[in-house]
């Protein structure tokens, strides 16, 4: 494959110790479960793209944002209380407009803007006390629970949740 290909595709390699040690799983593309290649996952490194990763199986619990770099131990880099369980790979590709729409209510309810740049803080910007969900009609999004790009990133599968900062996915992985 050649370097523009695998650029493209992103290729992070999953270690089952901290410092790179121990057994390791090299993943390209998604993946829901990684325990049948791994019995632990402490530590990884993004030699290109970016990964959204889990600490459970099939893209669930606890999630963190991953770009090019060397992550020794991810566990109390992340926050995380678990290891790394599972991967989702962020395609970088979009060469578009980054177009959401924000909603004050959950089911698309309540107040709502429309979006197209990073927003540092919901309740300064739209006066907005709560954001608890949208619909992305362009791009890719990472949504934080507190402002100013702060806090954990949402499930936005989870009901009952706050967003009040969004920052877009670019090509700068």
């Amino acid at each position: 494959m050649s370097n523009t290909g695998m650029n493209m595709r992103g290729k992070i390699t999953f270690y089952e110790e901290k410092n790179f040690q121990g057994r390791s799983y090299e993943c390209m593309n998604d993946c829901s479960d990684m325990s049948s290649s791994l019995s632990r996952c402490q530590s990884c490194r993004v030699e290109s793209g970016c990964f959204m990763v889990y600490d459970r199986n099939n893209y669930m619990g606890n999630q963190y944002f991953m770009k090019r770099g060397e992550y020794s131990d991810s566990m109390s880099m992340m926050g995380m209380r678990d290891c790394i369980k599972s991967c989702r790979m962020i395609p970088m590709q979009h060469r578009g407009q980054y177009r959401m729409k924000i909603y004050e209510n959950e089911n698309f309810g309540g107040q709502s803007h429309e979006m197209m740049e990073d927003c540092d803080n919901i309740m300064d910007r739209y006066r907005m006390n709560e954001c608890q969900s949208c619909n992305v009609m362009d791009g890719h999004w990472l949504m934080y629970e507190q402002p100013q790009f702060r806090g954990k990133m949402m499930d936005m599968g989870m009901s009952g949740q706050r967003f009040m900062s969004m920052r877009r996915i670019t090509d700068s992985c």
